[in-house]
């Protein structure tokens, strides 16, 4: 039988060289240093489970009462949240989703024809492309620089705005970069969003994880001249990847924003993917959220200072659970680290970075394994 597929999933589906090398090592015995990890529900981090598992056991879930933007008591959960970061959300332009890539998917529905583009930062994460493929958008990636940090490459992003692009997209702070969109980059991009009629994605996952003193503004704040569409969810706000819980804020003008929820809805009804009891646990873990977030800034913090006794060149960055690191020598970077090491790391193509001496390091990886990598690393870079 000769079956045919869709070619949306054309992908290559063959082992790639850096994973064969990995498993190559392991299956020989040796013992590898993984500075990848980031799931944080296996880097050692304490979670009270009775917390987060009794707010399951709500009677009212054996209720069926579907809302397409989710149960209000969660949106206004969200809305709470929302608070702690100054900005004023009206529960009714919340929708729930089960992770911030059903969320993109939503919005590349709501946004785009087939073969219509939406602009992506490049370094960032490689998920974009598999979220696009499945939906028949294009991405079109803009540059963000490193300069004395990371910046935004405003006429290069201009540049790449054509008659079919529909939004652009913005990860605050970016991932693996950790660069943060300040008020001065903030503006100018709702500038050209407005004189193109473009809508905007922020991705802010990584929000509540500053590595500085100052707090990351959420984009729900305002000013939202410009239709604003603003991801999140309990993945990285408290930790919780494995509950599946994820939102959309939306704002902008109210007309057009009304439009876009109206729509939104639809799209939600059609699926109505998220259960009841995680929406009925949902205030409960995000009231909780604080402990989690404090033991992950504290494994952040000490991780940077790992880094900075080290004496590796890290770029600097304003939030997030990533570290880039540059590599002078170029010739233990990537695979042959590894082999020199035995510490696994991501090589910046991975994000799409183009120079090959960068490299990307979890800094939610357990403080010891951290440190005895980064030793590694730093001897073999001597």
């Amino acid at each position: 039988m000769n079956q045919r597929f869709s070619s949306r999933t054309g992908w290559d589906l063959r082992e790639s060289s850096f994973v064969k090398q990995i498993r190559s090592l392991r299956a020989s015995g040796r013992s590898l240093l993984d500075l990848t990890t980031s799931n944080p529900t296996a880097c050692g981090f304490h979670y009270d489970a009775n917390i987060i598992l009794d707010p399951l056991s709500d009677s009212r879930a054996l209720s069926y009462e579907p809302d397409p933007r989710g149960m209000l008591s969660a949106r206004e959960a969200i809305a709470s949240y929302y608070r702690d970061h100054a900005a004023t959300i009206n529960p009714d332009f919340v929708n729930l989703t089960t992770s911030t890539s059903e969320g993109y998917s939503y919005l590349f529905r709501l946004l785009c024809d087939a073969g219509d583009e939406v602009l992506v930062p490049q370094p960032s994460y490689p998920l974009f492309d598999y979220l696009a493929d499945l939906e028949d958008v294009r991405l079109n990636p803009y540059p963000v620089f490193q300069d004395y940090g990371w910046w935004i490459d405003f006429a290069m992003l201009e540049k790449s705005i054509r008659p079919h692009t529909r939004a652009i997209l913005l990860v605050h702070p970016n991932n693996p970069t950790g660069h943060a969109t300040w008020a001065n980059e903030r503006n100018r991009l709702l500038e050209i969003c407005l004189r193109h009629d473009l809508a905007l994605i922020v991705d802010e996952v990584f929000l509540d994880y500053p590595h500085g003193s100052e707090a990351l503004q959420s984009f729900a704040a305002g000013p939202t001249p410009v239709l604003t569409f603003v991801l999140s969810g309990m993945s990285k706000v408290a930790g919780l990847p494995q509950m599946k819980v994820g939102w959309i804020v939306t704002q902008g003008p109210e007309g057009i924003r009304q439009g876009a929820i109206g729509r939104l809805e639809v799209i939600a009804d059609t699926f109505l993917s998220m259960s009841a009891p995680t929406q009925l646990a949902l205030p409960h873990w995000l009231s909780s959220r604080h402990e989690i977030q404090g033991q992950i800034r504290s494994r952040i913090q000490a991780n940077l200072e790992s880094l900075a006794q080290s004496g590796l060149e890290r770029f600097a960055s304003d939030g997030g659970w990533s570290a880039v690191l540059r590599l002078p020598r170029l010739s233990i970077s990537g695979r042959t680290l590894l082999d020199n090491t035995g510490v696994i790391v991501h090589p910046g193509s991975f994000y799409g970075m183009a120079e090959p001496e960068r490299i990307v390091v979890s800094l939610i990886s357990q403080e010891d394994v951290f440190r005895d990598g980064i030793s590694r690393i730093a001897s073999a870079a001597k």
